[in-house]
């Protein structure tokens, strides 16, 4: 026990440096985005082995550090209380930066989907980030719909454009959400291959959505 009080009291002074050090560099956003992924691999009520991977898929922690690494996570992973305080020091790193904190809620879904269901103790937690995180609920419900999951079949949902909107601005919506997710942008942002990896599936779903839209549009217009 003493040994973990000395773990906690180590990571959280670590944390208390995040304001003045870079942090998609710092150990606090390591430990702080450790201690939120255990937290969404725990909320459905077990810890699996798919969840493990699809957490080192997303987010990589450099191999001299993973054996600290693997204690943080096995701690958090407990329960899930104190999430909460971990997204917060997260938003806060990350306050003029939203398209990083977009990342990692899209990282977080990739961990609670691992095991193949979506539970509605996950979708809470998930929304509880957003909220915390700033992320609109227009912007989660797009999220939502890239995963899978939630409004899955609709592709104005994915988009996040609303039925009536005219072409042009769909194309407009489309070519900005490529842009902003396109691998040399997060690469720029720092992020791990892996996640690029996952952006490269993010980017299908949205040419699919567009691809989608326009189809229906294009016969509209014939039949009209």
């Amino acid at each position: 026990m003493e040994a973990v009080a000395t773990l906690v009291a180590k990571g959280e002074a670590l944390i208390a440096l995040f304001e003045r050090t870079p942090p998609e560099r710092s150990v606090a956003f390591t430990i702080a985005v450790i201690g939120l992924g255990a937290k969404m691999a725990k909320v459905d009520g077990q810890v699996n082995a798919s969840e493990v991977a699809a957490f080192r898929q997303v987010f990589v922690i450099a191999p001299e550090d993973e054996a600290a690494a693997a204690r943080v996570f096995n701690l958090a992973r407990q329960d899930i209380a104190g999430y909460e305080a971990y997204a917060r020091r997260i938003a806060r790193m990350f306050a003029d930066r939203p398209a990083i904190l977009e990342d990692v809620l899209e990282g977080l879904f990739h961990v609670a989907l691992a095991d193949g269901t979506y539970h509605e103790a996950e979708e809470r937690f998930l929304r509880r980030v957003a909220e915390i995180f700033g992320i609109s609920e227009a912007t989660f419900a797009c999220i939502e719909a890239r995963q899978g999951v939630g409004r899955e079949a609709d592709p104005w949902h994915v988009l996040g454009v609303p039925y009536d909107a005219d072409l042009a601005t769909i194309r407009e919506r489309w070519k900005a959400l490529v842009k902003a997710h396109h691998p040399d942008r997060m690469i720029a942002r720092g992020l791990p291959p892996e996640t690029v990896r996952l952006g490269n599936a993010r980017i299908g779903a949205i040419n699919r959505a567009w691809q989608e839209i326009s189809k229906q549009h294009l016969e509209a217009a014939e039949a009209g």
